[in-house]
């Protein structure tokens, strides 16, 4: 299973069709977890699971999904009314609940991977205007049998950084 993530690219239209149109023949599902500011149904979204940031105006967003992909559970949410930039307590509890084996998240703009309880937790970071470091961030997500590995590239596609390991 491959996944591509991204989040927070605030109006950009411009990020999400290229990353889109790089990945779309090459990943199983394609990823938005919140604050694009595009209309629903933009077509810049069409393609993406995607969720409703603090900064969408459409109504039309879900506030979370969980989605299936090749018997793996996701869940996505954009972050803010769970609470993550306090902790991830919330959305772990949530992620629990729905089963979920990796949950998705944006919000904070800050990349990041961790497991909590066999669970793993990803932000892609934001695609447009990154914090705690220079460079904007998205994720591709690959996960083979109980193996999963998460990276994390530039704008310009170079990998700033990487995790992986076991769920079980």
């Amino acid at each position: 299973m491959k996944i591509l993530a991204v989040s927070d690219n605030h109006g950009d239209r411009e990020r999400i069709v290229e990353l889109k149109e790089r990945y779309k023949d090459s990943v199983d599902v394609m990823l938005h977890c919140g604050d694009s500011e595009l209309p629903f149904d933009s077509p810049e979204m069409e393609g993406f699971e995607r969720v409703r940031g603090n900064c969408d105006m459409d109504s039309a967003y879900p506030d979370e999904k969980v989605v299936k992909v090749k018997g793996t559970t996701l869940f996505v949410t954009h972050g803010h009314l769970y609470g993550i930039k306090q902790s991830l307590d919330k959305i772990h509890y949530k992620a629990s609940e729905e089963e979920a084996e990796i949950a998705f998240f944006g919000h904070s703009h800050s990349l990041g991977a961790e497991v909590i309880d066999q669970r793993l937790y990803i932000n892609p970071g934001s695609i447009l205007l990154p914090r705690d470091r220079k460079e904007a961030s998205y994720a591709i997500v690959e996960k083979n049998e109980d193996e999963v590995s998460v990276h994390f590239y530039d704008e310009l596609h170079n990998e700033l950084t990487s995790w992986s390991g076991q769920l079980t």
